[in-house]
């Protein structure tokens, strides 16, 4: 019986895998750029956002504030959603689809302004609730994730500020009025521990 020459599979990407080739520089050896890695190196979200949180039917909302005043609008840790299991989102909020929004240029022109109490999108629990996720702050949408639409879960399985529900862009002259509106990491922590939970959401 003849044999069989059985090939593996070669894999594409080996090519650019990294392989580390021994350098000197001035007579010292070079140490491989992975020797650097360090896991607990700073999140995007540490090293570029502040967190505030926005609360609503005692059911806390993060805001990301960028250097550049972007505010993401995301459910805060706590938020009750992910305990009931997160079966949809909609940007139709009943007089107006948030996802039709469309802005042009630097200033951002046609954009919505949004107020801090604003109804931002739907969010539908595996329980049957739907939460009214709040704008959070006074600004103008930029852009909402539409990706929340085809798979919602997203909110449940990707990093810390990945999970937005839309972006915000505040006026200059409201900005620190808008940080004073809103609960510090320190005040969310507290707001946490006092064992504060959700009301009877909207159905």
């Amino acid at each position: 019986m003849a044999s069989v020459d059985i090939q593996t599979e070669e894999d594409p990407f080996e090519p650019y895998y990294f392989k580390h080739e021994e350098q000197q520089i001035c007579g010292q050896f070079v140490s491989p750029i992975t020797d650097n890695y360090d896991e607990n190196y700073p999140s995007v979200v540490d090293r570029f956002f502040t967190r505030y949180y926005y609360i609503k039917a005692q059911a806390a909302y993060q805001v990301l504030y960028h250097s550049n005043r972007i505010c993401l609008i995301c459910l805060a840790p706590s938020h009750p959603a992910y305990t009931e299991g997160i079966e949809s989102v909609s940007y139709d909020v009943g007089n107006v689809d948030r996802s039709q929004n469309v802005v042009k240029g630097k200033g951002k022109k046609g954009g919505m302004i949004l107020q801090a109490e604003t109804t931002l999108a739907l969010l539908k629990t595996n329980s049957g609730n739907t939460f009214k996720i709040p704008s959070c702050i006074r600004g103008k949408l930029v852009e909402v994730n539409t990706a929340l639409l085809t798979d919602p879960k997203l909110l449940e399985r990707v990093p810390e500020g990945a999970g937005y529900f839309a972006i915000l862009l505040p006026k200059i002259d409201n900005c620190d009025g808008i940080k004073a509106s809103l609960l510090t990491q320190e005040q969310y922590e507290e707001f946490v521990r006092n064992g504060k939970t959700a009301e009877e959401p909207t159905t």
